[in-house]
């Protein structure tokens, strides 16, 4: 079909390399503070719906204990 893009330049675009340069290759301690940024992200995104939906969190907190109860090391 022609007027679909082609595949490949969709996953370029979204990788967000272009055809004029290249980015260098991520370091160890960019990959690593990215890393970070983003548990610490998904710790607080956590809490937040743990606040706001607690009925939910109490169940996930039974949930995990009995799981807990029932790991054989």
């Amino acid at each position: 079909m022609p007027d679909l893009p082609d595949r490949d330049s969709e996953a370029s675009e979204a990788s967000g390399e272009t055809g004029a340069g290249v980015s260098p290759p991520e370091t160890d301690a960019e990959r690593r503070r990215r890393r970070a940024r983003f548990l610490h992200e998904l710790a607080e995104a956590r809490e937040l719906r743990d606040r706001v939906q607690p009925r939910r969190a109490k169940a996930a907190r039974l949930r995990h204990a009995m799981r807990m109860r029932t790991f054989r090391w």
